[in-house]
């Protein structure tokens, strides 16, 4: 059985060139890796998912009290059963909320990322939620060096790129599932928007990728591994060359479904006027430009999260 392999990110300071020839594999293959040996603080991922579990058991009226109606969901709170992936019939059997960066408010990017919601009935949330929010910001940043690297671009290809990039943390609780059978699935088939997405809590089954040959390939995690995939707006950068994979989250059976899950993908995007047009070193004759017209990753953005119904 094939299965996506989890790689110890401490080679690339100790076997640098083996290690980014096998990440690159890694995603050229399943647009997925699994990463260990990243150092974030157990304590820091415990201390957040207390946090978390705490937001969601708040009574239904206080969370929809930090729901920004018309805001597409970009800060605090949006409700089970809103988003809803592209071309499925059913939302998905979720909750969430958005923590995103924190920039001066007189920023040129301020008006299109907006400031935090920090719910006064957690207040751990804020330390430990945007703690962890730097943290994976800061691991992301490695991976993305590895990535670069491995298509013969500067490590620091894309520091400038994503330094103030509109990157989401987005705690995720999807509830106990009721009785007898249900059409709509935790996390129905999608692609992520962004460039990468590092997610804390794939212990818990339930992850599934779409491999090449069309099987679901479960991803569960061990120890620290944190799974790492490539977005779509990393796939159109790179013109394909690193894809981005079709996953979702499925209802698991039995008393498995009557238990909650919670995970924490951190969403990491680039600046909103990067322009993602395909990179020429990705360009061939074997691999033409996929996407001649050009957007921004602020405009493309917004298109999707029409796609998924968060905004109007």
């Amino acid at each position: 059985m094939k299965y996506v392999p989890t790689l110890d990110i401490r080679r690339f300071d100790t076997d640098r060139e083996a290690f980014v020839a096998e990440l690159g594999a890694a995603y050229r293959e399943f647009g997925f890796c699994g990463i260990r040996g990243h150092g974030i603080d157990p304590a820091l991922i415990e201390g957040a998912y207390q946090a978390f579990q705490a937001l969601f058991a708040l009574p239904d009226e206080v969370k929809r009290g930090y729901h920004l109606s018309g805001a597409g969901g970009a800060r605090g709170y949006t409700p089970f059963k809103v988003e809803t992936a592209k071309d499925s019939r059913h939302p998905d059997l979720k909750e969430f909320w958005h923590i995103g960066r924190e920039i001066p408010r007189d920023s040129d990017y301020a008006a299109r990322m907006p400031p935090n919601l920090w719910p006064r009935e957690v207040p751990s949330l804020r330390e430990y939620g945007y703690g962890l929010y730097e943290a994976l910001d800061q691991l992301g940043r490695r991976v993305l060096q590895a990535l670069a690297l491995h298509i013969e671009l500067p490590i620091d290809f894309f520091e400038d790129k994503v330094q103030s990039g509109n990157s989401i943390l987005r705690p995720l609780h999807y509830p106990p599932l009721p009785e007898g059978e249900v059409p709509n699935v935790r996390a129905g088939a999608h692609e992520d928007i962004n460039l990468i997405t590092l997610l804390v809590g794939a212990s818990a089954a339930g992850l599934e990728v779409l491999g090449r040959d069309g099987e679901w390939l479960p991803i569960t995690t061990q120890g620290d591994a944190i799974v790492v995939n490539i977005g779509d707006m990393l796939q159109r950068l790179t013109n394909h060359v690193y894809p981005s994979t079709t996953h979702r989250v499925v209802n698991p059976p039995g008393e498995a479904g009557r238990q909650s899950r919670y995970s924490v993908p951190f969403f990491l995007h680039p600046n909103p006027d990067v322009v993602l047009d395909p990179l020429p070193q990705t360009i061939t004759a074997d691999n033409p430009n996929r996407y001649p017209d050009s957007i921004t990753a602020h405009d493309y953005l917004m298109q999707r999260l029409r796609e998924i119904k968060l905004i109007a």
